[in-house]
């Protein structure tokens, strides 16, 4: 990827989303939620074809990226009798780490929306889907740490904190922006500190994924790279 795409990517994940989300809140009134969410796909989906450089992707692409959203929704539904023991996040940060942030961040945004039409959708979705997202982007900006990649323990701790800090942090925001029509500190860290167990369990869930997912599916799809010059990055 080059430096102008990388440019690209960062404005829109890190600035024009998440104003993409507030300007949900405060001038839609939280209630055109899925006008928010579709502008959030769309909006990821410029620096991504972007990151392609030009080159026209091949259906094996976009079918692979299709496999790993469908894969993501199955973990999240098949397991929902444990709301904090799911494989989600562990598969976003590997595909991040695999394919990349702008890749990383599609999966994720895109398994948080078609999965809430199971689970429900609300104003609280366009936040998963940041939360799912940046957690990929941020795996995907880490992936030349080799040594992460290396040692599962190491890879384990990332998935266990970023699961509380990204994931965890933008999905307790989005309670507090559902239900405080003015939040401020003393209101938001409330939320955070009352979800901080479940994040907790739910970082250990990912951990521990990560520790069996990692080596066997990291290789499966390394493979797939090579065999068919996947450029996807």
């Amino acid at each position: 990827m080059n430096k102008k795409t990388a440019i690209i990517s960062a404005l829109t994940v890190l600035i024009i989303i998440p104003l993409t989300i507030i300007t949900g809140v405060l001038f839609l009134h939280n209630k055109k939620y899925y006008f928010t969410s579709l502008l959030v796909i769309l909006e990821i989906m410029l620096p991504f074809f972007i990151a392609f450089e030009n080159k026209k992707p091949r259906a094996r692409e976009i079918t692979l990226i299709s496999i790993l959203c469908a894969l993501g929704v199955a973990g999240r539904i098949a397991l929902f009798m444990l709301p904090q023991f799911k494989p989600v996040v562990a598969l976003i940060i590997i595909t991040g780490l695999c394919f990349g942030g702008e890749t990383g961040f599609l999966v994720g945004a895109i398994i948080a929306f078609v999965s809430n039409f199971y689970f429900g959708q609300g104003p609280w979705t366009p936040w998963q889907m940041f939360a799912a997202g940046i957690t990929g982007y941020i795996s995907g900006a880490i992936s030349g740490i080799t040594i992460l990649k290396k040692r599962k323990i190491l890879l384990s701790v990332f998935g266990f904190f970023a699961t509380i800090i990204l994931y965890g942090t933008f999905v307790n925001l989005s309670s507090v922006f559902t239900w405080q029509d003015s939040p401020t500190i003393e209101v938001i860290m409330p939320y955070i500190l009352s979800g901080l167990p479940m994040d907790i369990l739910h970082g250990f869930a990912t951990a521990l994924f990560l520790w069996f997912l990692w080596e066997p599916l990291s290789e499966k799809l390394e493979r797939l790279k090579l065999k068919y010059g996947f450029f996807i990055r």
